[in-house]
């Protein structure tokens, strides 16, 4: 069947739009945001982190977690990122696309959209993030599209092709830390061709780190069912914030996050960012060792760009 679009009722918001095609959804909100929050296969588990004490609520003066997928600008600022996200988003359907569209951010004068298309068949989520300057000054950003993930599933992320030495003299990419990175954390699996980062609702202790590859993915496997969202890192590899990420993770004790990053940007006045990201969800998936061979078996044909 063909990917439909409809107003429904979600955890206490009364202006949310539901994408489906009979395999899988998504739910976008029309009274916060613009965000995400609902994707997986129909009838099944959401692949995303809900905060439910804060489902169903707006108008919030501080910015709130909520859960779900958003929009934000890098470098990361403690006052500019947080900008709050909490009123009514403007809600627009047309030929089985949805665009979402927020209000316009007084404290940065940004205006952040999401225009959603979901395949007919299959799993297969198209998201354009928009961020345009409606302010009077140039800025200099990156968008910055963060995926929080339901607890208790692992975080993968592929490394560039790895090569010999000394036929490959060349560095591949950085591999990014954090001061509050710690690599003996026992959450971490660092292999040759990945890097793995468990989620434990147990351990409050933030962990982050960062890299970069044209062919950037970031994985979920939740429950033998993988989340895979992809975007091609097309600018040179020095453009991109925080020392060159295109793909960062992060977790704590209530989520972990798969976020994708574009190049620093001059926004001029009027002028719009985009940055694509494309979404699937795979069902069957096991993995019993942490290894590259496993992996590359598993999760390989799953994240290569088109």
């Amino acid at each position: 069947m063909s990917a439909a679009i409809e107003k429904i009722e979600y955890r206490g918001w009364a202006h949310c739009y539901r994408i489906s095609n009979g395999e899988v959804e998504a739910v976008v909100t029309g009274d916060v945001g613009p965000r995400i929050m609902r994707y997986g296969f129909l009838g099944d588990q959401n692949f995303l982190k809900e905060f439910t004490g804060q489902l169903g609520q707006s108008g919030e003066s501080t910015w709130q977690p909520r859960g779900g997928h958003r929009l934000w600008i890098a470098p990361e600022d403690l006052v500019k990122s947080y900008a709050p996200d909490n009123s009514p988003v403007h809600i627009e359907v047309m030929d089985g696309v949805l665009e979402a569209t927020g209000p316009v951010e007084p404290l940065t004068g940004l205006e952040k959209g999401l225009v959603v298309r979901l395949a007919d068949s299959g799993s297969e989520l198209e998201i354009v993030h928009q961020i345009r300057n409606a302010g009077e000054q140039p800025l200099e950003l990156a968008p910055w599209a963060l995926t929080m993930m339901a607890q208790g599933g692992a975080g993968i992320h592929g490394f560039p092709p790895r090569g010999t030495h000394p036929e490959m003299l060349a560095p591949s990419n950085p591999l990014v830390m954090w001061a509050f990175t710690n690599l003996s954390d026992v959450r971490w699996k660092l292999l040759e061709k990945y890097v793995v980062l468990l989620q434990d609702p147990r351990n409050p202790v933030p962990q982050k780190i960062g890299s970069f590859n044209r062919n950037t993915w970031g994985a979920y496997l939740l429950n033998e069912e993988v989340f895979v969202k992809r975007t091609w890192a097309g600018g040179p590899m020095a453009s991109y914030p925080d020392c060159g990420c295109s793909f960062e993770t992060f977790t704590n004790a209530d989520f972990l996050e798969l976020e994708t990053l574009g190049p620093m940007t001059r926004l001029e006045p009027g002028e719009t960012a985009t940055h694509t990201e494309l979404w699937t969800a795979h069902r069957g998936i096991r993995i019993s060792r942490w290894e590259d061979a496993e992996l590359d078996a598993k999760l390989a044909p799953l994240t290569v760009s088109a």
